[in-house]
């Protein structure tokens, strides 16, 4: 039976084996199905991004870029500038607290005391001064009035640098000894400075008598300087006070604006002018150069003689004249000071002596005998301020037609400035009356004349004529 089982068993294991590879071969078609993709689904290739490029810098770009380059240079240099400034300024106060340390013990002493020497004298000046242009009674001027504040205001100004000196120069001391650490020896001791092991150094720094003489002489020199320069400006404020402000006290001026034959004062007086003997006084003060022929200042005349009392500029001289022009008296260089300063201005006479003189800022100046002697001024005439009444033989003839000026003015004659302080009195005044009305810091306009009296007497502008205050 094993020789027949033996054949079945080979064609068992041949058939299976057939089986076996006939089943992998419809087995691989199908695996190749199952994996295709179908044609209606195919889909085309996405393309791969191209790798990132960079772009294309402007030239904005650019500007901005070294921009920011050129600020942080900037901002580096002065990073750099200010480090160098901060050394340098650290190195140069430690050498000055050195030389403050080293100098300042010597000096010191002798530079504070000198310095109140001179804040004293200036004091005492200042004081002195004050005390003379103090007003001796309580209605005080204006003037005086402005001249005090202006002396006030120097006076604080110089106790105000003295206090500043003072405080500086302590300072000073202070500061050299407590700034560098450094203490400063006594005279004729060496100077002791830390040194960089921590242990004092000597430093052998003799301040010598001629280096603090110097020192000494060239403050000295300065504050000298500085006290011309102050009486300077304090001279100068007082002209400009005197331009400004009304002379001896008086509160009020005429002012004649300029030179015309329709400007003048027309005064009344309170007594007739039947006079023999009489002081006429008045500060005048011209706009200009007065002109070189003759400018009326005060003029009374009458119809017979017009000539009666004049007294006028011509130039820089003034002239007094009584009775007519054959009587004159004249005083040269009389306006001294220019044509924008106030001038005081005196005529005096007498018949009974024949005396006729002239006085200028309390000064004689021309005195002449034998004037209009044994005449009696008449009364009834015409009494003006800036200008005189030539009548019917001067000027215009009489023919001018304008309300007022019938008399006749010349303008050539006219008087252009301020005028203050008008008055008369019926006798002859001492010197020192005269003296003292002449003072521009004084009270002249208190004192009034009882023929013309300023600030009382009727006066009346004409034309552009007026008061001001």
């Amino acid at each position: 039976m094993f020789p027949w089982r033996l054949p079945q068993t080979v064609c068992l294991l041949l058939a299976c084996t057939s089986l076996s590879r006939q089943y992998e071969y419809h087995q691989l078609p199908y695996e190749q199905d199952y994996n295709a993709i179908p044609e209606g689904e195919l889909q085309e290739a996405t393309p791969s991004p191209a790798p990132c490029r960079t772009p294309e810098l402007t030239k904005w770009d650019k500007m901005f870029s070294m921009l920011e380059n050129s600020q942080m240079r900037e901002n580096m240099l002065l990073q750099y500038a200010d480090d160098i400034i901060k050394v340098e300024l650290g190195s140069l106060r430690g050498e000055m607290l050195r030389f403050v340390a080293q100098y300042g013990g010597a000096c010191g002493v002798a530079v504070e005391a000198a310095g109140r020497k001179l804040s004293q004298q200036m004091e005492a000046r200042l004081r002195e001064n004050l005390e003379r242009l103090n007003p001796k009674t309580s209605a005080s001027s204006t003037q005086t009035h402005h001249q005090a504040v202006v002396l006030q205001q120097l006076l604080s100004a110089a106790h105000m640098q003295s206090s500043r000196l003072a405080k500086v120069e302590s300072s000073c001391l202070s500061g050299a000894r407590v700034g560098s650490g450094a203490m400063p020896a006594k005279e004729g001791l060496p100077f002791q400075t830390p040194g960089s092991d921590g242990e004092p150094r000597h430093q052998e720094q003799e301040v010598t008598s001629e280096s603090a003489a110097g020192l000494l002489e060239g403050m000295l020199a300065a504050v000298v300087t500085e006290l011309k320069q102050t009486r300077a400006e304090l001279e100068l404020a007082l002209r400009s006070s005197r331009k400004r402000n009304l002379p001896a006290g008086c509160e009020t001026a005429l002012l004649f604006p300029m030179r015309s034959r329709r400007i003048y004062t027309s005064v009344v007086p309170d007594l007739p002018l039947s006079l023999s003997s009489f002081t006429v006084c008045l500060w005048a003060r011209p706009l200009g150069q007065a002109p070189s022929n003759r400018t009326v200042l005060f003029s009374y005349g009458t119809p017979r003689n017009p000539y009666e009392i004049q007294l006028l500029l011509s130039g820089a001289a003034a002239r007094f004249t009584v009775g007519g022009e054959a009587h004159l008296v004249e005083g040269r260089d009389v306006v001294q000071d220019g044509p924008a300063a106030w001038v005081h201005l005196c005529g005096a006479w007498s018949s009974e002596e024949g005396l006729a003189t002239l006085w200028a800022d309390g000064r004689r100046v021309a005195s002449t005998p034998g004037v209009a002697e044994g005449h009696v001024l008449p009364a009834g005439g015409s009494l003006q301020l800036g200008q005189e009444r030539e009548g019917s033989a001067g000027g215009d003839g009489g023919r001018s037609g304008v309300p007022g000026f019938e008399g006749g003015f010349d303008a050539k004659q006219a008087f252009a400035g301020k005028m203050t302080g008008v008055n008369v009195w019926d006798r002859v005044l001492a010197e020192d009356e005269i003296g003292r009305l002449a003072l521009p810091e004084g009270e002249g306009c208190e004192r009034r004349g009882n023929v013309v009296a300023w600030a009382v007497t009727e006066m009346v502008p004409h034309g552009g004529a007026q008061f001001i205050n």
